[in-house]
Order: structure tokens, then sequence, then C-alpha cells
């Protein structure tokens, strides 16, 4: 199955380079090219594509107001984040406003292409990096109470024991394979219990449970279970 594939970067060298990058690939396809935000919005309203591949930092509409209108709009296009720029507000930023993925411009070619086929396929990916200064920043956060946390996040007592520890280990950054080992179940049924996770939260994707992770409090560097205040 083909990927259809919109980028959107303000330098035209480095959309020149994506596109080379992705068109090596035979299941990858640039449908259009965007220099600024607004143009990106415009041009994945012409031509729904699967993927639009945006830069942050662009004139006028910037990356993260451009990603917003767009899965506002539906499920479809995802977007997965470039920058040159690791800090925590771009992340956060690109995040909160819907988007599937968010990596530094000096990753290598292999991995990007497997990223955006992570990202077409329903999942999501986030730089290591990028994570890392997550837990940094939020170590710095006084952690919740157990009552604080479900007065700020009432959606979470809706939350079985079970799918509790399936957020926890999705927010850590486990794949399901890796989560379905830690509990001794199939990854059929850690795929169920994410399903039903993303329902009673009304959240997108597991990205977005990671955001949602960091801003309860529900996790911190050195910690791996739930956090019961």
């Amino acid at each position: 199955m083909s990927i259809s594939v919109l980028l959107a970067d303000d330098q035209p060298l480095l959309r020149r380079g994506f596109r080379m990058i992705l068109e090596a690939e035979d299941d990858l396809t640039v449908v259009a090219e965007a220099g600024d935000g607004e143009e990106a919005v415009d041009l994945a309203r012409r031509h729904a594509p699967d993927m639009v591949l945006m830069d942050i930092r662009m004139p006028g509409t910037d990356g993260i107001e451009a990603t917003e209108q767009i899965t506002a709009a539906g499920p479809l296009p995802k977007v997965l984040v470039l920058t040159t720029f690791d800090l925590d507000e771009y992340a956060f930023g690109a995040l909160r406003a819907g988007a599937s993925g968010f990596l530094l411009k000096d990753v290598r070619p292999a991995e990007l292409v497997a990223a955006i086929r992570t990202v077409a396929a329903g999942d999501a990916v986030i730089s290591p990096r990028v994570t890392r200064r997550l837990l940094e920043e939020y170590a710095q956060v006084l952690p919740l109470s157990r009552g604080q946390r479900e007065q700020r996040f009432p959606q979470l007592t809706a939350l079985t024991e079970r799918e509790r520890e399936v957020l926890i280990a999705v927010a850590r950054g486990l794949s399901n394979t890796e989560i379905a080992a830690s509990l001794f179940v199939s990854e059929a049924t850690v795929k169920s219990h994410i399903g039903r996770i993303l329902s009673k939260l009304g959240l997108r994707d597991r990205v977005q449970v990671v955001v949602l992770a960091y801003e309860a409090g529900l996790i911190q560097p050195g910690r791996s279970g739930w956090c019961s205040g």
C-alpha cells in the first residue's frame, strides 16, 4: 500500500532532500510541497495525503498552528513533526496540537522512513532525546496527589487497574510486545486495552497518552508504576 506524503518546510533544499529520501522507497509518494504553514493547511485539504511531514519554525503560520488546523479536520492526514530544535516547548506544543510524532532533523534516513510507516499504520513515534528532556522537565514538577489528579483529570477514574498499568507502560515508551511480556498477556489483549484507554480518555493515539501521563504526573523518572499519591 502506497503512503502519500505532503512536505512542509520553508527551506527548499531540505524539502528536496526529504523528497529524494522518500521517493527512493516503493511505498512512499510525495504529492505536494509547502513552504509555510498556511500553504500546508491548504495543500492538505486539496490533496488529502496520508501524512504531513511538518517543520515547526516557518514564516507566518508556524508548524504547531498548522498541525492543529490539519488534525482538527479529521483523523487524516497524520502529522509527523521534524525540527532542528529539541526544546520541550516545541515538542509538547506539537504533540498537544495533535501531531502523531516528533523527530529531530538529524534523524537518519532509514529511521525517518520507518517513522513515517509507523505513524501511517496508526502508531506514534517520539524522539528518545525529546522523551528524555520531557522527563527531566517534569521531574521538577511537584507530583499531584491522587485526589488532585482525579479532580483535574476526572476521566482517569474510568480506567480499570489493568488499564492503568497499560497506560503507564505506554507512557514509559514500551512497545505492545514489551507490554505483553511484562504483564504476561497476549499482544492482542494489549491492543484491546489500549483501544479502551483511548476511548475512555477521548484520546486519538499513543502520543496523546504520553502527553496526558506527563501532564497528570502519572510517571516520574526512576519510577515504573502508577503514582498513587
